[in-house]
């Protein structure tokens, strides 16, 4: 059993995404909306500069997207559960989800994984079981992102962990209109406002 994909997206598309708790599907919109820069307000910590020129994963994309969903729900608390992960399965079949992985000769060590829509990346969630791990994968996402000309990448709520990105939050309504904003310019259209 899974969310019909046109359910999701439509979702996602007006700032709505699911969640599992005690076993049902509970759908959120967040008062205050966390965003991750994608322009020059985007920090990388000295610590993980230094970690990125040592290149210590081989980052990949989209080969292990189960995998990563399944690491991201290794935890004590978790809002994926069944319903949750077949369903996004089924996103990053239809090309609409994706994770970014670091690889190295051990396995898979950390990701993360979420859903795009035209200028708009929604990041689901992310796991590390080595040092930096995550953390590498938001940056390969955030150059990705810059380079096909994302507009927003939402990280749903806003966590400590996020704010030394450069991570900020939105109120709802000023976060709707950046969605729609960014939504048009990624379909193409010209935006008169």
């Amino acid at each position: 059993m899974f969310i019909p994909p046109e359910v999701l997206l439509d979702a996602y598309a007006r700032g709505i995404f699911p969640m599992a708790h005690d076993g049902e599907i509970e759908w959120f919109s967040p008062v205050r909306r966390g965003l991750i820069p994608l322009d020059e307000r985007f920090h990388i910590p000295h610590g993980l500069k230094r970690a990125l020129k040592r290149k210590p994963f081989n980052l990949k994309w989209d080969t292990a997207f189960r995998e990563v969903m399944l690491a991201c729900a290794a935890r004590d608390e978790t809002w994926i559960d069944e319903v949750i992960l077949e369903s996004y399965c089924n996103l990053h079949a239809l090309g609409f989800a994706h994770s970014v992985e670091c690889w190295d000769d051990e396995g898979l060590q950390g990701g993360l994984y979420g859903v795009a829509l035209p200028g708009v990346f929604f990041g689901e969630s992310m796991f590390s079981r080595k040092t930096d791990a995550s953390k590498i994968a938001l940056v390969a996402l955030v150059e990705n992102l810059r380079e096909r000309g994302f507009q927003l990448l939402d990280t749903q709520w806003m966590t400590s962990h996020l704010r030394q990105f450069g991570g900020y939050e939105l109120p709802r309504k000023p976060y709707q209109v950046a969605l729609a904003k960014a939504l048009r310019l990624g379909m193409g259209e010209v935006d008169s406002k």
